[in-house]
């Protein structure tokens, strides 16, 4: 090998071994953008996981003190109270009267007692600040007499539902007992109809038409927004 060769070759090693420095370079910081995208990951996670804990513990501490408030009363109401803070009025015959979205007496007066109680429980402190929405929800059944079909019968039931949700929401802000509260209310307090998009059944998946009649209260918290606006920081 003469001397040209030689100092070509000489190069040729020289460029590969500046592309191998290159190279290891880049490896190393996509190596660390990975490692800072990790804990970045990690951090975020440990933020979802203890804004789950708080709620979780939050929901449980509501659902008892709404239990020990109302526990006397929910048999004599035909209420009751699922865990994920639904509070359920079953009775359909206290309620309203068939196809009608005025209150009833009866349940004037269920709401004249529950309201007030309910909502001196739910803007305690503790969960004032931590409550997105309280939901007034209306359920029927999927029967409707003289309607043309199925799809009639659900929309004719849409229709009657939120009818009678906003009779309800109207009802409860024109309450003295809550009065000082009503700026709150009109921020959290909303009327929904759903018709029949939630029946009950028995155990044979038969409808029950008397228990999918009802209205509902559900607290809704802000937990799912807090988890959303962390995953969209991470994403």
């Amino acid at each position: 090998m003469n001397d040209s060769d030689l100092e070509r070759s000489r190069d040729h090693e020289g460029h590969w071994v500046a592309v191998s420095d290159l190279m290891a370079g880049l490896m190393m910081v996509f190596m660390l953008i990975s490692i800072v995208f990790m804990i970045n990951v990690e951090t975020e996670r440990n933020k979802i996981r203890d804004i789950a804990i708080l709620y979780d513990t939050l929901r449980t501490q509501l659902y008892d003190d709404l239990l020990h408030e109302f526990e006397a009363d929910m048999a004599i109401w035909g209420a009751e109270l699922d865990r994920d803070l639904a509070f359920r009025f079953n009775n359909s015959d206290v309620l309203f009267d068939q196809g009608a979205t005025q209150l009833k007496p009866e349940f004037r007066a269920i709401l004249n007692d529950f309201f007030p109680r309910y909502l001196r429980i739910i803007t305690q402190d503790k969960y004032r600040d931590d409550i997105l929405e309280v939901r007034i929800e209306g359920h029927t059944s999927s029967a409707w007499l003289g309607a043309v079909d199925a799809d009639d019968a659900y929309i004719r039931n849409m229709n009657l539902s939120q009818q009678r949700t906003r009779s309800t929401l109207a009802f409860l802000l024109g309450l003295d007992s809550v009065a000082v509260d009503k700026q709150w209310l009109k921020s959290h307090l909303t009327a929904n109809g759903l018709s029949s998009a939630k029946v009950v059944y028995d155990e044979q998946g038969n409808e029950q038409e008397d228990l999918s009649r009802r209205v509902e209260f559900r607290v809704r918290t802000d937990a799912d927004s807090r988890i959303a606006t962390i995953l969209e920081e991470v994403l």
